[in-house]
């Protein structure tokens, strides 16, 4: 029996992705890194990954003899391919080092929760100004008001929350499951109802982008979110902007959503800080763009929720 190295170490690795997702899952940090509706098929990777560990286990040891049967007839078959155990060239250390290093940092380094520097690297306020031109673009113009009787009939009441409604873990399968159109079009109405505009993580983002679809519809309502405190160079001494991170599928393609926001305060608070505020929606000029802005007139520091992302609604489509 002849033992293949290189065969063992493409063992190990297959088994250390399953032990590294396994750990992501047991301690609840997959969410860190994709969106839950993900979680499923991050589950069935890890299976996927303990299998082909078991396949590749039976390639380790291996009859010499057997192993090179197939070569004995053609002299140029080790040019040809790899049997597992030809040397390591610089060409494979490369190759194996480029699918050790995730794992390495996986495993020693914790997860780190996007902040403030990295909204600075991906744009900022530049990229809310974006975000509002492209919510303005989808715009199809045919949105219906429904305001008859029996559309109202349909609408959850105006101090009650949907069944779907805000969680505070988004990573809860309750909370991430898929809703009807009918069902979201009664988000949106409860939007534009509800006396006080909650900002809730699970309707965060939906709520977000049809304030910033047509800010004139809710100038003067109260809102009510929490977010970190992100600031920008040319801000003036009472602006932030309170911030979230949204994550559509990963973690690589979040994006910046929040409010500029009004807050005597704002210079003694540092960045990062997450608060929890309320105040009155009106509208600013940042830029050229026009955005909205929150006058805050209550606030308070909150600990970082354990989950810090937002992430979109699931709209099941018939």
């Amino acid at each position: 029996m002849v033992f293949h190295f290189q065969q063992a170490v493409r063992a190990l690795i297959l088994l250390s992705f399953t032990a590294f997702i396994f750990k992501l899952h047991v301690s609840g940090e997959i969410t860190k890194y994709i969106n839950p509706k993900y979680i499923g098929l991050s589950q069935a990777a890890s299976v996927i990954f303990l299998i082909l560990f078991f396949i590749q286990i039976t390639r380790i040891w291996k009859d010499k003899k057997d192993s090179h049967d197939h070569c004995d007839h053609d002299e140029s078959c080790s040019h040809h391919h790899d049997h597992g155990d030809s040397e390591f060239n610089i060409k494979k250390l490369v190759s194996y080092g480029i699918i050790v290093f995730p794992l390495i940092t996986g495993f020693l380094l914790p997860a780190k929760v996007l902040d403030a520097s990295i909204a600075d690297k991906k744009g900022g306020m530049a990229m809310l100004a974006n975000k509002k031109q492209e919510t303005e673009n989808e715009r199809t113009g045919n949105i219906e008001e429904n305001t008859n009787e029996d559309d109202n009939d349909k609408l959850p009441e105006v101090n009650d929350q949907p069944d779907n409604a805000a969680t505070d873990n988004p990573a809860d399968p309750g909370s991430q499951k898929e809703i009807s159109q009918q069902e979201y079009e009664q988000l949106m109405q409860h939007l534009l109802i509800s006396p006080v505009i909650k900002m809730d993580d699970y309707v965060f983002s939906s709520y977000y982008d049809e304030i910033s679809q047509d800010i004139s519809k809710f100038k003067g309502r109260k809102i009510e979110l929490k977010g970190f405190v992100y600031k920008e160079e040319g801000f003036q001494q009472d602006q932030l902007v309170i911030s979230r991170f949204l994550i559509t599928h990963c973690v690589a393609d979040a994006s910046i959503i929040g409010f500029l926001s009004q807050l005597p305060d704002a210079s003694k608070l540092e960045q990062d800080t997450w608060i929890e505020a309320s105040g009155v929606l009106e509208t600013t000029n940042y830029n050229g763009a026009e955005l909205p802005m929150i006058k805050i007139d209550s606030w308070k520091k909150i600990s970082q929720p354990d989950e810090p992302y937002l992430y979109p609604i699931n709209i099941r489509i018939l």
